[in-house]
């Protein structure tokens, strides 16, 4: 048995309002965080995807007590009892967000034993920036067949340099200064509103955190962090999907509880291809264009535009008049969802694996298709409610990876979206109903 995504064409059905889930992005890295505290602190608005399911588990197996109330999405973490330092090889390999307990760990026992992460294959994503900085702060590292050992007597507080403004590497780093003595400068960090959330949390539980011009995160190292009751974030990329949803569909929805902050660039360039978009304090009202135009754009760190909303982003544009360049700057690897829209009528041409021409088209057409990762899952998912027909997803486990319930939130704004189970034969045996999938 395996899963699908069925989805049937839904144009002009889209419309309505839609909650928001919690931060994947945000909800991982703080229940990392919570590593570095001797007591049960509570994280509220937590998804129930998949990878929570996954950090669960490494947390677990570490020793932390973890509980799930999945009806109301509260997640309560105690690690008082915090004792093992290898972190397991399966789920490693399973989640880029694994080696986030690698600064947490270092700064509570001094130690870990590790694989390299895994996750979606969308690029070599190494974690060379985390490594080289922990050794500044003085931690040995010796890698063996794969598998590396670090080892500290205590963290040194230094001035960090990233070539780059690396989510996960600011995030480990940042949380293993919290507990080094003296004051540590991360120089060129990321500022993602993911990264604000996480901050965020571990003021809360005492940190001596501040931000200074220009991306510079400046930490004092403090003796404790206690526990806390924190909730996550909204996720602002779960947002910027419903809102392609909307303006491949013609749709009008409205999203509550979200800061249009975290997705200026993104909301420019949908009222740039002509899509009305009107903001009021945390609400996101969208009306879609009957007559879109293409627009170009490049992925870029906050506050450029979202890498992770680059794919459900293609898809406008398969469908808007003219001509656009996608140029993707942070993966290079994550244009692959584009031979899979090819297959359903877009007209695409890649001069590389970081930039695509895209010819707008009048139709797509439903088609069998593979989903590589979590927001290609998404993106053909959306490719589906505009396409002509019927479109089969395979790759189910992304999607489950990356959002909670979304395919039933896409339900409730009129979408025509079903997961279900075929056999080797590659029929319908069991078609769920929506509670039981969501």
């Amino acid at each position: 048995m395996e899963e699908i995504i069925l989805v049937e064409s839904s144009r002009d059905n889209i419309s309505g309002e839609v909650s928001l889930s919690g931060a994947k992005n945000a909800v991982l890295v703080i229940m990392a965080s919570l590593l570095l505290v001797k007591g049960k602190s509570t994280l509220k608005n937590v998804p129930d995807s998949a990878d929570v399911e996954q950090m669960i588990k490494l947390l677990t197996s570490l020793g932390v007590i973890v509980f799930f109330n999945k009806t109301i999405n509260t997640l309560q973490i105690d690690a008082t009892n915090l004792e093992s330092y290898s972190v397991d090889h399966v789920t490693m390999r399973k989640m880029r967000a694994s080696v986030l307990v690698m600064g947490p760990l270092l700064a509570r026992l001094g130690r870990i034993n590790l694989t390299y992460p895994g996750g979606c294959v969308i690029g070599a994503r190494p974690i060379d920036y985390h490594i080289k900085n922990f050794k500044r702060m003085g931690v040995a590292i010796h890698e063996e067949d794969g598998l590396l050992t670090a080892t500290t007597s205590g963290l040194k507080a230094q001035r960090l340099i990233l070539e780059y403004p690396s989510v996960g590497a600011t995030e480990n780093l940042l949380m293993a200064a919290t507990l080094a003595q003296g004051v540590t400068q991360i120089v060129n960090a990321a500022i993602e509103p993911e990264v604000l959330d996480l901050i965020a949390a571990l003021k809360q539980m005492g940190a001596k955190i501040d931000i200074i011009s220009p991306a510079t995160i400046v930490i004092t190292g403090v003796d404790q962090l206690n526990p806390i009751i924190h909730t996550v974030m909204n996720d602002r990329l779960e947002a910027g999907t419903l809102l392609l949803a909307a303006a491949v569909t013609g749709g009008e929805i409205v999203i509550r509880n979200m800061s249009s902050d975290h997705l200026d660039v993104f909301l420019f360039k949908l009222e740039e291809m002509g899509h009305i978009v009107k903001t009021y304090d945390d609400i996101i009202a969208f009306k879609a264009t009957k007559y879109p135009r293409a627009v170009s754009f490049k992925t870029a760190p906050f506050p450029g535009f979202p890498t992770d909303l680059q794919a459900p982003m293609m898809v406008a544009q398969c469908l808007a008049e003219g001509t656009s360049v996608i140029e993707e700057s942070v993966y290079e690897n994550r244009l692959v969802h584009a031979l899979e829209l090819q297959k359903m009528g877009a007209q695409i041409k890649l001069e590389s694996s970081t930039r695509a021409i895209i010819t707008g088209v009048n139709e797509l057409y439903g088609a069998d298709v593979i989903a590589t990762d979590i927001r290609a899952s998404a993106a053909l998912v959306i490719a589906g409610l505009a396409a002509q027909g019927t479109t089969q997803i395979s790759g189910v486990n992304h999607f489950r990876r990356g959002y909670d319930g979304f395919d039933g939130k896409l339900r409730q704004l009129g979408a025509k979206v079903n997961i279900i189970q075929i056999n080797s034969a590659n029929l319908v045996v069991n078609k769920k109903r929506p509670e039981d999938i969501i």
